[in-house]
């Protein structure tokens, strides 16, 4: 995919919705005011002719409204009254980072804990993102905290979404003093397999939890009768499952995308399924286009907005060189100059596509660019597999607290929660 500078990208999403034409008034000639009846007339017209433009004006704006209400491009107001994309900026240097100690941290997986994996450069960790006309608040935890009582958090998707789940755990617990008020609630330990991890922060009461559900829909056995290369399909039309455990939330943050390539679908013998029909030619980006679709749906159909507040996170650009056959990690000591193209994504696309057609509001976390020029912030051969690298995943601390405090700026009322 060829690169698109963030400027050309941000613009082209940004929708301009026009004034109606001026309808010119019909010349009524003095002669005619002469007469009562027809000044009468008259006067019933123009009242007519109020009440239809005011009709059809609102029948011009309200879809304009709407169609901005879903914009993908979410604006702010700063201090001069200019608007603000929270998703166009550059990394700037801040030394009040990391926002806390990932060994402190029971929560964090031992693979992206890279400090104590031996990784001994830390500048990795000092870097804030600066949006370009405004700045996003540092967290107040403490009002944070309060603004979660009584509440329940889900992340909803793949290792991503476990990543974030566990980075915001770790920002919280910076303002607990008993820690140990802090537990998962069925004593799990954290592993990448688990379908459902939840931690009580019970001094609050509330709950983080994250379901693991990497494609969405409901990944399932081969089909009777069908050809011996297919192990597994995914049924394309039916949601995960779990789906029911991810209503009655108050804040829902879903993601998907890195599971949807190749190696991971027909190199493991999963292919695409509509009903009872196997759909063995289709593309990879029109079964994730269709997924995403039934995602849709659901949310519309099972999902009470005045309750419950959506996102949806773009994908996580990863930082791998080489080909298929031999992937290199090459990390950098500090954030890259230029996003080298992967700054957009198909994926990504494809969500902005889907979510401006719904009818419940979703507002999309478009990390996509901003993580693009991280390619000093990955887990690389700091994971608790040494021999392994993983130009995928990210060190905690690291870019996904930056993915939540972009989160807690764009939730109501969380912006008066934060502070310098």
């Amino acid at each position: 995919m060829s690169s698109l500078s963030r400027t050309a990208s941000l613009k082209q999403r940004t929708q301009i919705v026009g004034s109606p034409r001026a309808v010119a008034s019909p010349r009524i000639s003095r002669k005619s005011w002469n007469s009562e009846p027809v000044l009468i007339g008259i006067v019933i017209g123009l009242v007519v002719s109020f009440f239809l433009a005011v009709g059809l004006r609102y029948l011009y704006v309200l879809p304009s409204l709407t169609q901005a209400f879903h914009d993908d491009s979410v604006s702010h107001l700063n201090d001069s009254g200019n608007s603000c994309d929270v998703f166009d900026g550059n990394w700037v240097l801040d030394h009040r980072y990391p926002l806390y100690n990932a060994s402190e941290c029971p929560f964090v997986e031992q693979g992206f804990n890279c400090l104590e994996n031996g990784r001994m450069d830390k500048e990795y960790l000092k870097w804030r993102w600066k949006p370009e006309n405004c700045d996003i608040p540092r967290f107040n935890v403490m009002s944070i905290l309060e603004m979660f009582r009584n509440r329940r958090i889900v992340f909803v998707g793949d290792s991503m979404s476990r990543t974030q789940w566990e980075s915001l755990i770790c920002m919280l617990m910076t303002g607990v003093e008993d820690k140990r008020s802090v537990y998962e609630v069925h004593g799990s330990k954290i592993t990448k397999q688990i379908r459902f991890l939840g931690v009580r922060f019970s001094s609050f009461n509330f709950t983080i939890e994250f379901y693991r559900s990497v494609f969405l829909v409901q990944h399932s056995w081969a089909p009777k009768h069908g050809p011996k290369r297919v192990r597994s399909t995914l049924k394309l039309d039916e949601l995960d499952d779990i789906s029911d455990e991810w209503i009655n939330t108050d804040v829902l943050i879903f993601n998907s995308g890195q599971w949807w390539v190749p190696g991971k679908l027909f190199g493991t013998g999963c292919y695409f399924q509509i009903g009872n029909s196997l759909k063995l030619g289709m593309s990879i980006g029109t079964a994730f286009r269709t997924a995403l679709g039934t995602w849709s749906s659901w949310v519309d159909t099972r999902i009470n907005p005045n309750r419950t507040r959506v996102f949806f996170r773009t994908f996580e650009p990863s930082h791998w060189s080489g080909d298929e056959t031999l992937r290199l990690c090459n990390m950098t000591s500090q954030p890259l100059s230029e996003t080298e193209g992967k700054d957009s994504s198909p994926f990504s696309d494809t969500v902005f596509d889907v979510v401006k057609n719904m009818a419940v509001p979703v507002t999309v976390l478009h990390i996509t660019p901003l993580s693009a020029f991280r390619r000093d912030a990955h887990v690389g051969i700091w994971s608790d597999k040494p021999n392994m690298s993983d130009c995928s995943h990210w060190c905690l601390p690291g870019v996904p607290d930056i993915w939540n405090e972009i989160l807690f700026h764009l939730l109501p009322g969380f912006k008066d929660a934060s502070s310098e």
